[in-house]
């Protein structure tokens, strides 16, 4: 897998068969290891080590439907209330982030409603101050740490 832009894990690999599997410390249990989940994993390992999100907030590949189709978020943090407040959006490291990768998480984000919106290669990361009252995406330099929300 490709080296990141993101800290290192102690993780766990298998193999299966002709399939690699990384441990899933959110989902308890071993996952194929594609490209986009390596980035997925680093990340999620990321928010909790780095930025002291708590695993009991964060939810890997949650359903939800938008205009009656069914769509899976990477990451959603949640806040104590249980709403959504970090959505975060994993691409493979070959992948560029292109405006079009902006503009389908921002359309996903009407309806998840998260505070703050994150899209990640493992290379590059974004973040985005949502403010939906008057509908702004604002860049921010750094992605923040979890503050209790």
């Amino acid at each position: 897998m490709d080296a990141l832009n993101l800290p290192p894990f102690d993780h766990k690999i298998t193999k299966s068969g002709a399939n690699y599997l990384i441990f899933d410390a959110l989902r308890r249990k071993y996952i194929v290891l594609t490209p986009e989940e390596w980035v997925r994993q680093h990340f999620a390992h990321y928010l909790i080590n780095h930025l002291n999100y708590p695993k009991s907030l964060i939810s890997v590949e949650r359903g939800t439907h938008y205009n009656k189709l069914q769509k899976r978020t990477d990451l959603c943090v949640y806040n104590k209330e249980g709403k959504p407040h970090v959505l975060v959006e994993c691409k493979a490291a070959y992948l560029p982030i292109t405006q079009e990768v902006v503009k389908q998480v921002s359309v996903y984000n009407q309806t998840i409603q998260a505070k703050y919106v994150i899209i990640t290669n493992g290379l590059q990361h974004f973040c985005w101050q949502v403010d939906f009252e008057q509908r702004k995406f604002e860049p921010l330099q750094e992605i923040p740490m979890y503050s209790g929300e």
